[in-house]
């Protein structure tokens, strides 16, 4: 990560004094929940390593994970399953991740940045930053926290589905995930939603 500080350092200098990084993972999935995470971080401690969880190696993020949950001043990471993603859409149930996970931190948070061009529903202040888990160190450490959580929690579901492969892709929209669809159908934890199209392509009803 080439960014420093400036993002917090404009939030503090307008008086606030526990800024928080958000950030999700998940949105795209066929399966599972999408999860958010809230973390505050010390104004500029060095996490060795710390950039978009989705330029890191899964190794390097479990690391990482361990490493932040050490430093950070707080952290919480909430989830909404796939029956409410069905519910309220994906876009709704990642603002309500992304909500609660803000209202986790045992360490309240005064101002928010937010990965990405808008949020809706946080009850304290924020400022979307569009790139941001590449620029802000406190996105890039809950896009890590968010991420890791996601795919622990499916490999953990490989094991009670595993004609999918989800410790394999996660239950994003491979070639041999949909192989399995097409062979085995959705399982219980599949976003309906996400699949009507695909299934109404191929003559089925779900």
């Amino acid at each position: 990560m080439t960014a420093g500080w400036e993002y917090e350092a404009r939030a503090m200098a307008q008086g606030f004094r526990a800024v928080c990084g958000i950030d999700e993972a998940g949105r795209g999935p066929l399966a599972g929940p999408v999860v958010a995470a809230a973390v505050i971080l010390p104004y500029h401690v060095e996490i060795d390593g710390l950039d978009d969880s989705k330029k890191l190696t899964e190794k390097k993020r479990e690391a990482l994970y361990d490493v932040i949950c050490e430093k950070a001043v707080a952290f919480s990471v909430a989830a909404v399953d796939e029956k409410v993603i069905d519910e309220i859409n994906i876009l709704n149930a990642t603002f309500l991740a992304m909500k609660n996970a803000v209202a986790g931190l045992p360490q309240p948070a005064d101002f928010a940045l937010v990965d990405g061009n808008r949020s809706k529903g946080l009850e304290i202040p924020f400022a979307c930053v569009v790139g941001g888990d590449a620029k802000v160190p406190s996105i890039a450490a809950a896009s890590v926290l968010a991420k890791v959580t996601r795919d622990r929690f499916m490999c953990e579901m490989a094991a009670q589905y595993p004609q999918y492969g989800f410790e394999k892709h996660k239950a994003y929209g491979t070639k041999a995930h949909y192989a399995a669809l097409d062979a085995y159908g959705p399982s219980p934890i599949h976003r309906m939603s996400f699949l009507k199209k695909y299934f109404a392509s191929r003559g089925e009803t779900l």
